[in-house]
Order: structure tokens, then sequence, then C-alpha cells
């Protein structure tokens, strides 16, 4: 079965990888184990329909559980680990973020993505740059599929010379989320990796608003770029959080973006749920 890098490079259609969070470190016993169990039965049914599935590190700021000791001791061999992929931020020691690379691919895991983790929340980084943690793995481990980062709301020239630059020690790179609502950044950014020859593979992150709450949609712009007004108009009007989605999906393959990670689809529902918005898209995971 491919890599995720292969399966990126490939010319079947669209890539549809999706982004859980795992359980927050301070949650109770009982109700960390809940959300665990939840957590896993929404990875293997993901992967069950090809999926591939990024678990993250410290989101947003906060401290999660350790994500690949929990992968590797409740997955078992059920689930092929070329279909998951965890997030490494550099809000941890050094000598955690090298150990966690090295367990990484102790354990058969053949990407990962390595970032450098919101400054303004939480732990201070191990380095100040994710390419800096990039390239010391890069240099223990040169088999590893590395992901990168890049922002498409700000300057799009700053964010390709970062792509571009020699010491990325990035084989594919994700961005930030965007919306249909912030299209013409989105096709900026991909008129300047066209003009200037970039050719590493992109997965452009969607998210799945669950509502038009004013609270909730303040909260996440704390940390994301958020279309508050534009997105409570369209829940006004009628629109589903799925139908919201799925016009993000075809207006950036309108675009020219061909690979999509989604983030905050419901745990208990996160299969069903992409497909509905799949379905709405009038996309298919590429196989």
């Amino acid at each position: 079965m491919s890599s995720f890098l292969s399966h990126l490079r490939t010319d079947t259609g669209a890539t549809i990888t999706v982004e859980l969070r795992p359980p927050r470190a301070e949650l109770e016993s009982a109700a960390g184990i809940d959300a665990w169990i939840d957590t896993y039965h929404a990875i293997r049914s993901l992967t069950r329909q090809d999926v591939r599935v990024l678990v993250t590190d410290s989101a947003v700021g906060a401290q999660e559980e350790n994500n690949l000791r929990h992968l590797v001791a409740n997955l078992g061999e059920r689930v092929t680990r070329n279909r998951v992929i965890p997030f490494l931020t550099a809000k941890h020691s050094l000598e955690f973020c090298l150990e966690y690379a090295d367990q990484a691919v102790q354990h058969g895991f053949e990407s990962l993505v390595v970032l450098g983790g919101d400054k303004h929340v939480g732990r201070a980084r191990a380095v100040e740059h994710a390419w800096q943690l990039r390239k010391l793995v890069r240099a223990r481990h040169h088999q590893l599929e590395l992901g990168g980062w890049a922002n498409p709301s700000v300057d799009p020239a700053r964010q390709v010379d970062y792509l571009l630059a020699p010491d990325v020690s990035a084989d594919f790179y994700l961005t930030q989320v965007v919306s249909h609502h912030a299209a013409d950044h989105v096709a900026r950014f991909l008129d300047e990796g066209n003009r200037r020859g970039l050719t590493l593979p992109a997965v452009f992150g969607v998210f799945y608003y669950r509502s038009g709450n004013a609270r909730t949609l303040a909260m996440l712009a704390r940390f994301l770029p958020v279309p508050v007004d534009a997105l409570q108009a369209e829940f006004a009007s009628g629109a589903t959080s799925v139908e919201i989605c799925a016009r993000t999906l075809r207006t950036l393959a309108g675009l020219g973006a061909r690979h999509f990670y989604i983030s905050n689809l419901p745990l208990q529902k996160a299969a069903a749920t992409l497909n509905a918005i799949l379905d709405r898209a009038g996309m298919m995971v590429a196989r």
C-alpha cells in the first residue's frame, strides 16, 4: 500500500484526509478513556474507507494526551500505519521531540507532520522554527516523510519563500484552514507557488463549522482565520454544516487544489459526516 507522500503524488483524484484531536490531558480518567475509545473508533471507521487520518499534538496550545503512545498501544495491527499521520509540535523538550520521531519510525509510521505550534499559548517551543526541528529529525531518519506548514491567508510570497527554502526539510505541507469566503487568498497563494515552481504537494485545511454560534466562532477566531459574519449569514439562510463545508471543498478544487484535510468532524459520526460532505461536494476518496 502506498505511503502518504506517494498517495499525494498520484493523479487518481482528490486525497481526503481527516484531522482528529486527541483528548485533553486534564480529562478525568474515565472521561479520557471514553474520549480515546471514540477516537479509535473514528480512526478505524475512516481508514476502512481509505481515508488517511492526521492526529494532532497540542492543538491550539492545549496540552493533549501523547498521541503516539496511545495510537501504538490501542490500534495494534488493525490499522495500517501508512493511513495514520501523527503531528509533532516543537512545544516539548528537544529530547522528547527527537525520541518521538525515533518511536514513530520504530513503530512503523512512515509520515510525520512537524510544526512549530502556537507561540501565544501553552508551552514554549524547543526551537524557534519548525524547519529546525524537521532538519534534526531528517538527519536521524532520512526515510521518514516529513510534512511542513503554510498559511495562504497571509503574504503569499513570504509563505512560498519558506516552502522553497533549501532547509525546509519537508516532503509535503499542510495549510492553515481556509474558507470559500477567502478564495482570493488561496488563489493568490496558488498563483505564487505555480509562478515560482513550487512542487511540494499541498494538503489544504477545511474546517467543519458545526454552528453559527457567535461565541464559538469568536473563540475559534483566536486560533485560525474565521469569516464570522459570512458564516453566520450562511447558517441564518438555512445552510447546514455539511453544505458549508462542501462549498469550501468545491471552491478550493475549482481553484486547482487537489488534496484536503477536514478538521473538527464529530468523533462519534466522523465517517458518516465525511461521507455526507463528500457526497454534497461531488467528490470521491482517491484509492
